[in-house]
């Protein structure tokens, strides 16, 4: 079955950087695009970057651009987020995400803090 399962979220002061990981198996990692979404306490889960199956193209929320990068190695079956510039307002629990036959599958998250 699909299985994804990130990693590498913490305590990070502003300004500080995180990079995340998605480990993925259950399917061909390589034919799907991937995504990172997030949820801060209270608010609706959100996009927050998307990558081609390929690693092509790469897409991301406006507040996030120029600061996270989305990348992928098909080689690992492993999708990254990278985090730079980290606000308070980065804190959530960031999950990973693929559509597959049609059905949303998710990891369980990993919880990015920023704070000082």
């Amino acid at each position: 079955q699909v299985t994804l399962v990130e990693s590498g979220g913490g305590l990070v002061q502003p300004g500080g950087s995180l990079r995340l990981s998605c480990a993925a198996s259950g399917f061909t990692f390589s034919s799907y695009g991937m995504r990172w979404y997030r949820q801060a306490p209270g608010k609706e889960r959100e996009l927050v970057a998307h990558i081609t199956a390929s690693g092509g193209v790469t897409n991301y929320a406006d507040s996030m651009k120029g600061r996270f990068t989305i990348s992928r190695d098909n080689a690992k079956n492993t999708v990254y987020l990278q985090m730079n510039s980290l606000k308070p307002e980065d804190t959530a629990v960031y999950y990973c995400n693929t559509v597959y036959f049609g059905m949303n599958y998710w990891g369980k998250g990993t919880l990015v803090t920023v704070s000082s």
